[in-house]
């Protein structure tokens, strides 16, 4: 198991979109996902509970990937959140 802390970056913030895309990457891999904010432990491969999480821009996630395909997946979600799912991103925080 490994676990890394992100921040979201994207003006945005996790809404219907980027949960979708986070959700779409991540299950792409064999290994389990699971972000944690604020005490909250959610299954990073459910629409629901991505969007349950309602996390804002500067929001600090922890990432848990748990697999044989750990190191794989955590690079590729780590990516999509710190380019910001693809939208806009300002200087603004």
């Amino acid at each position: 198991m490994i676990r890394k802390k992100v921040n979201i970056v994207n003006d945005a913030g996790l809404h219907a979109r980027p949960a979708a895309s986070l959700v779409k990457i991540a299950s792409k891999f064999e290994a389990d996902f699971f972000i944690h904010m604020h005490g909250y432990k959610v299954n990073g491969k459910s629409i629901l509970g991505v969007m349950t999480l309602a996390a804002e821009k500067g929001a600090e996630l922890e990432l848990e990937v748990d697999g044989s395909d750990e190191e794989e997946a955590l690079e590729a979600i780590t990516e999509l959140i710190e380019d910001g799912f693809g939208e806009e991103i300002t200087d603004d925080q």
